[in-house]
């Protein structure tokens, strides 16, 4: 075991304090790139050598397994194999060890099970159906965001009821008891339920908290800034007060505010801020020196951070020099700015100052990647997508794509029954076996047996309602392909005539307003598909929606990326949010610009605003060497050019740290650069289409079918059909809002 000279060697002052700190609570402010894991591993391995702690009193908890294994090792390293006896884990591992033993306590067995998200939404799903919900109104997803947010405030089923404030809690109240009830027959507990049910062991069984109290006498906890209220209250109990009998375990908890940016997930900054309330006899220990970044970088982020109020006041530095300027580019629009990119990254390699590997793209949203992904593909450059599925990949762009490709080939029977019943129509798998067996006895494809749903031996009438409905508006949107409607048009009409949109813009999860991006970014596809340059077509290219979805086959198919001949590794991409915590000796941080990033849903809000302060904070605080700047004069949002201003962040970079690389820059200062686009052209909204009234035996011609009488008219808004009789083409059924047609 290594002696305390040993272990405090190459320690910086404020890291020394902090390791060999003895007595109350302890709070490590420690800035990005400041150290943090070192000094934890050293910590507890000093309390181990010098103060005689053994390894099974030590309680370290973090936020990710990796995390967890990493610090193990680490002190594993430094105290020897002793240290497998100590609790290193996340929150969660960790209420489960001891839920294991104790939940027996609340009239559960010791091998409970743990249900994961969709286990959970599962059985949300049967109790919404045994309660009689309508899941259109009372979707299972909502109520189970709902029943997560109200665990991680420890409130159960009552506390939840007692707080109603409207009909709709009172709803998710009783399913939320009804919810519990089967979790608890089923001997099984949810994710949300492992730190809940702990905390619950905690406050209500005093000889289970004693245990627990007289074993950890060293609490420490990585990502303080991260913690929810449940989590917040678990840390509580588990270190105790003075008055409980068992002296107070010595808390030491490590974090900084600045990069709390999970307060989507229930996060609660007030946990570190108010620190020293909550433990007035605390100990602060600031780690302010930088072992990652140039000053340059540190600068330009310290500047940032600065505008938010009510922070604890820290100024991130380095005796590592000052290193390069960050670049800057103003991009004309998102293909640009990914052009630019992929050239500065071949560059970089050519220049051997930077390889493919040591590089990483940062984006505010998933949607984002759509373009790097399409741009680097065509410079075969190789990338990974971090965070997240591939564009492509994702289910809501998959559903769409579904859609399209049921419309170019009805007898496409793999795409029919991903989508019948999406969105939720009541068309469930026994309804498609009847289906399946139908069309096998009569020989017939699966399609021309959905079309005969009412011979269907078996089917229920409401099954066999929903599956007339849904290839009648199959039908009417397969005439949107033969009249050679342009695929822009086609796309936007299956999201609407379908209801996929609609459930998503109505649903309460925030994970479905990112979904509703994705939707966006793939019309955005379909318009740039038919936009392209006559010399990008192929010979005898026609444009149309299946030579769009060739285009996207062959896009999403080319899943096996070449490692490039300098086996330099793959360029990185990731959300923000999933960059927390990595460093890159290169760094391009993109789509700077208001209403991308800070996100538009924040503007009005100014806790939020903060939160994507630090967001940038931590997007900046990421690179090592080398750190891009980029933004977008406008980028395209359904289809349509959106002018947004350079984002505010932009401004707060000090302008001698950042050099700009656009055709302005060699007239005007940075700051002009960035104030001169600050008054953006009116925003576009999306085009509205508006629908052609027509009676019966009105006479219109069609751009593709000529000349033709309505027979009959149907539906109303931006459902309203018409059946139209075409001389030698016959009846047409029309989706009068997407058809070419003019009233005579």
């Amino acid at each position: 075991m290594l002696s305390a000279e040993k272990l405090l060697f190459e320690l910086n002052p404020a890291q020394a304090t902090a390791v060999s700190h003895a007595g109350g609570p302890l709070l490590v402010v420690a800035g990005a790139g400041s150290g943090k894991t070192r000094v934890l591993t050293r910590r507890i391995a000093y309390l181990m050598s010098e103060r005689n702690v053994a390894p099974y009193q030590i309680l370290a908890i973090t936020f990710t397994n990796k995390a967890a294994g990493e610090m193990k090792a680490r002190v594993a390293e430094l105290v020897g194999p002793v240290a497998k006896s100590m609790w290193v884990s996340t929150f969660h591992s960790a209420c489960v060890r001891i839920l294991r033993k104790e939940a027996v306590l609340l009239g559960y067995s010791n091998t409970f099970s743990i249900y994961d998200s969709a286990d959970s939404l599962r059985l949300i799903t049967i109790v919404t159906k045994e309660l009689n919900l309508d899941s259109k109104r009372y979707p299972a997803k909502a109520f189970q965001s709902m029943i997560s947010h109200a665990k991680n405030e420890l409130m159960g089923p009552q506390d939840y009821l007692n707080a109603a404030s409207n009909q709709f809690e009172e709803v998710v109240a009783d399913v939320y008891s009804v919810y519990q009830l089967r979790l608890q027959r089923a001997n099984a507990m949810d994710f949300d339920d492992l730190i809940l049910k702990t905390v619950n062991v905690l406050q209500r069984f005093p000889e289970a908290k004693a245990r627990l109290r007289s074993r950890f006498r060293h609490v420490l906890v990585d990502e303080y800034q991260d913690t929810n209220h449940a989590q917040y209250m678990l840390v509580r109990e588990l270190v105790g007060s003075q008055d409980e009998g068992i002296p107070p375990a010595e808390l030491c908890v490590v974090g900084d505010a600045d990069q709390s940016i999970y307060g989507f997930r229930g996060a609660t900054i007030r946990n570190i801020l108010q620190f020293e309330l909550d433990y007035p006899k605390a100990t602060i220990v600031l780690l302010e020196q930088n072992y990652r970044s140039t000053q340059n970088i540190l600068s330009a982020a310290n500047a940032v951070i600065t505008k938010n109020a009510g922070r604890k006041e820290k100024n991130l530095w380095t005796d590592s020099g000052s290193g390069a300027l960050l670049t800057g580019y103003v991009a004309e629009n998102e293909h640009d700015e990914a052009r630019f990119i992929a050239d500065e990254i071949r560059q970089l390699q050519r220049d051997d100052k930077s390889r493919p590997g040591d590089t990483a793209i940062f984006y505010r949203t998933n949607a984002q990647s759509r373009v790097f992904e399409e741009v680097f593909m065509r410079n075969a450059l190789p990338y990974k997508v971090v965070g997240g599925l591939r564009f492509y990949e994702r289910r809501e762009v998959k559903d769409l794509l579904a859609y399209l490709r049921v419309l170019a080939n009805l007898e496409d029977e793999i795409s029919v029954r991903r989508i019948i019943n999406v969105p939720k129509r009541g068309i469930g798998d026994t309804s498609l076996d009847y289906i399946a067996h139908f069309a096998k006895a009569q020989e017939v494809t699966f399609w021309q047996a959905l079309l005969r749903a009412s011979e269907a031996p078996g089917l229920a009438n409401r099954a066999m309602q929903s599956i007339q409905e849904f290839t009648s508006m199959i039908i009417a949107l397969h005439i949107l392909v033969e009249a050679k409607t342009r695929p822009s048009v086609i796309v936007e009409a299956a999201l609407e005539q379908s209801g996929l949109l609609t459930e998503l813009a109505n649903s309460t999860d925030p994970q479905d307003e990112v979904r509703v991006e994705n939707l966006k970014e793939l019309v955005a596809v379909s318009i740039e598909y038919e936009e392209r340059d006559s010399d990008e077509l192929i010979e005898d290219e026609v444009i149309s929606l299946a030579g769009f979805l060739e285009k996207v086959s062959l896009v999403a198919d080319a899943d096996e990326i070449p490692d490039g001949e300098d086996h330099g590794g793959v360029v990185t991409m990731m959300t923000l949010h999933t960059a927390k915590g990595l460093e890159f000796p290169t760094v391009f941080l993109t789509g700077m610009e208001d209403g991308i990033f800070p996100h538009s849903r924040t503007l009005g809000d100014n806790n939020e605003l903060e939160e994507e302060r630090r967001l940038a904070y931590v997007g900046l605080t990421r690179a090592r060497h080398r750190l891009y700047i980029s933004r977008a004069e406008y980028r395209s949002t359904w289809g349509a050019p959106n002018y947004n201003p350079p984002s505010r962040f932009l401004d707060e970079i000090p302008e001698e740290v950042i050099q700009w690389r656009n055709e302005l820059s060699t007239s005007l200062s940075p700051s002009l650069i960035k104030r001169s686009r600050v008054a953006p052209p009116p925003r576009a909204t999306g085009k509205k289409i508006s629908t052609i009234q027509l009676l019966i035996g009105d006479r219109v011609s069609h751009d593709t079918f000529g000349l033709g009488s309505v027979v009959s008219i149907a539906g109303e808004g931006d459902k309203a059909e018409a059946t139209i009789l075409f001389g030698t083409y016959g009846e047409k059924r029309l989706l009068l809002r997407y058809a070419p047609v003019e009233k005579l």
